[in-house]
C-alpha cells in the first residue's frame, strides 16, 4: 500500500493502482462528470487507465453537478 492525498484527506491505495482504480474505489463511476488533478496537473480522462499513482501524490477530484434557478 502507498499513501496519497485526495481532496486534502490521506488515503491508502494499492501499489501500481491507476487513476481509474482510485475513482472506482471512491465510488465514482466512469461516466460521471469529474475533473482529476494530480500534483497540480490535470489528468486527461483518456489516460485515467494508464496513469499510475505514486507515493505522496496529491489529488483534487471535482465533480460537476447541473442545476440552476
Amino acid at each position: 500500500m502507498i499513501t496519497i492525498t485526495v481532496n486534502s484527506e490521506k488515503r491508502q491505495v494499492q501499489k501500481k493502482a491507476a487513476v481509474s482504480d482510485l475513482l472506482a474505489g471512491l465510488g465514482i463511476a466512469a461516466g460521471r462528470r469529474v475533473a482529476v488533478e494530480r500534483n497540480r496537473e490535470i489528468v486527461k480522462r483518456e489516460t485515467w487507465d494508464s496513469t499510475i499513482i505514486h507515493e505522496n501524490d496529491v489529488f483534487e477530484i471535482i465533480e460537476f453537478v447541473g442545476g440552476g434557478c
